[in-house]
């Protein structure tokens, strides 16, 4: 049980770990496009190179650094304002025209816009922080409420506990099971007391909860059956913790789509993995933006069938004339692209749920 801890652990380090990478060097990046500092005799702080002006040749710092409180609010207001001037020029492009901004933006213009990247960053926790709080989420609840209920989670996590006692090989190993089946056989023995008192006669505990079939042929597979019985036994914390590892590995989009984007033009020699993953990362971004549009218009009170029409139109249409634009295709060409990059986008997004899933269910 300690080793899945620490897996379970580690890997939400590392998806937090990235995410924080991700968002600091962007924000780096925003904080060292500003206006350009004082010129500067000597070499350059950073790299030691001999300035020629007021930033650095080699590494691009400026030459003149100040060291006081009103130079780092200027840092900080000149960031936030040097991207929310690039977000009004990006997002209307990225809505009305994403096929030019791909292409203008692989092409070398990049000082206009709001990088790809930044702009992804932005939207999945804009699109995270609207789901969480304004979608009508329920409350997490680690176990269910009742005797009854507790007692069949407890059995069921013994009977789990004493599969993997029996599995185990190596000492540690066997040590943590073994204490894990002595606290949970007391938790059980506890339950069945209070169970007694409250109903007058013994009470037996379910194998597992009554919505699982254990004679189900899918619970046979070792992987596949513990994510049902996870799931089961507390579908809220499940919920809970897939939310969690969706925002903190949201990036992971990303890698997992190039390969279908890449199929699509694999006989094109005049675009490469970079022009794919800046078409994937502006689409990306579009669609989350898209998701928190429709979570407010529905909690505003749009109409159902509106949002759905919405949710339903507007993502092929959209992906059809950034690929349109930002590949420079005839209307057949796009056609038949969108068509089998929408079938490739639900094959994503299985991944990715399938992903968050075993890690939400651990």
């Amino acid at each position: 049980m300690r080793n899945t801890d620490a897996m379970s652990e580690g890997a939400d380090q590392i998806g937090t770990i990235a995410t924080g990478a991700l968002i600091a060097r962007e924000v780096e990046k925003a904080r060292g496009s500003g206006h350009a500092g004082h010129g500067g005799d000597g070499p350059c702080a950073n790299c030691g190179a001999v300035l020629a002006g007021p930033y650095c040749h080699e590494c691009g710092q400026p030459g003149h650094v100040h060291r006081n409180l009103h130079a780092l609010v200027h840092d900080i207001a000149h960031g936030v304002f040097h991207f929310e001037g690039k977000v009004w020029k990006t997002l209307p492009m990225l809505v009305t025209r994403p096929g030019e901004l791909t292409r203008r933006y692989i092409a070398g213009e990049r000082a206009k816009f709001v990088s790809p990247m930044a702009m992804f960053l932005f939207s999945v926790f804009l699109m995270f922080a609207v789901v969480s709080n304004v979608g009508g989420g329920k409350s997490v609840t680690v176990e269910k409420p009742g005797v009854a209920s507790d007692l069949a989670v407890a059995t069921a996590k013994l009977d789990r506990a004493e599969l993997r006692r029996a599995k185990a090989a190596d000492a540690g190993d066997i040590a943590d099971a073994d204490e894990r089946i002595a606290t949970l056989k007391t938790k059980i023995a506890g339950l069945q007391e209070l169970a007694r008192q409250n109903a007058g006669k013994p009470v037996q505990a379910a194998a597992e909860p009554s919505h699982v079939d254990p004679n189900n042929p899918v619970l046979k597979i070792p992987i596949v059956g513990g994510i049902v019985r996870h799931a089961a036994e507390n579908p809220e914390l499940v919920v809970y913790k897939m939310k969690s590892y969706a925002y903190k590995y949201s990036w992971a989009l990303i890698p997992i789509s190039l390969p279908f984007i890449w199929l699509l033009f694999a006989f094109r020699r005049d675009v490469g993995v970079y022009d794919h993953a800046i078409f994937a990362i502006y689409s990306l971004a579009f669609m989350s933006l898209g998701v928190v549009l429709l979570v407010l218009g529905s909690r505003i009170g749009v109409p159902t069938a509106i949002v759905t029409l919405a949710a339903i139109l507007i993502p092929p249409v959209h992906i059809y004339r950034q690929i349109k634009g930002a590949y420079g295709l005839g209307r057949y060409g796009a056609l038949w692209r969108t068509s089998v990059l929408l079938i490739m986008t639900s094959i994503t997004l299985s991944l990715f749920a399938s992903f968050v899933l075993y890690l939400g269910s651990d």
